[in-house]
């Protein structure tokens, strides 16, 4: 099977059911963002290897979402998205916080290259947020997904803190 099938050469792609639509749709905007954000946690991944992050396991749940704003209300093939998996986030960022002294200033992205890469997660993670939000007829399931894009955000900046290791001049003054 050929990776090319021509299909998009004018402009338009496929949702998820059928439904031809154009590249800009706000639809494929948001898959989009989110296989960005997909593809700089795999980046955070290969820096953080070793450490106990559950960042596959957000992929994989980055993977259900995305399919789930692909698709166009025709296709009842989906996995339903599970808001234990926003709670498990929760849970995340309670850990790590707990571990953290507390925020008094504005971060800046610096060292370590992980935390920085952390932050350009967190980035894409917020646009792919705002792309999500300008889907005009959303369904529950978009309503969960925009849900756990908001609550990775908070997650990606919390990591970025905890991954700073000491070091403290990433602070504004």
């Amino acid at each position: 099977m050929k990776i090319y099938t021509k299909t998009g050469d004018a402009g338009t792609t496929s949702l998820v059911g059928g439904t031809r639509v154009s590249k800009a749709h706000p639809r494929v905007m948001a898959y989009g963002d989110l296989d960005e954000l997909i593809s700089y946690l795999g980046l955070l991944r290969c820096e953080t290897a070793g450490r106990d992050l559950p960042l596959r396991r957000i992929q994989i749940q980055l993977m259900n979402v995305s399919a789930h704003l692909a698709n166009d209300g025709r296709s009842a093939k989906l996995k339903p998205l599970d808001e234990a998996e926003t709670a498990f986030l929760e849970s995340e960022i309670d850990r790590m916080t707990a571990a953290l002294p507390p925020q008094t200033a504005f971060v800046l992205p610096g060292e370590p290259h992980a935390s920085s890469l952390a932050h350009v997660a967190r980035t894409v993670c917020r646009r792919a947020e705002r792309s999500a939000v300008q889907i005009e007829e959303k369904t529950d399931q978009d309503a969960l997904a925009i849900r756990y894009v908001n609550r990775l955000s908070d997650y990606l900046f919390t990591l970025a803190r905890y991954l700073c290791d000491g070091h403290d001049d990433n602070w504004l003054p």
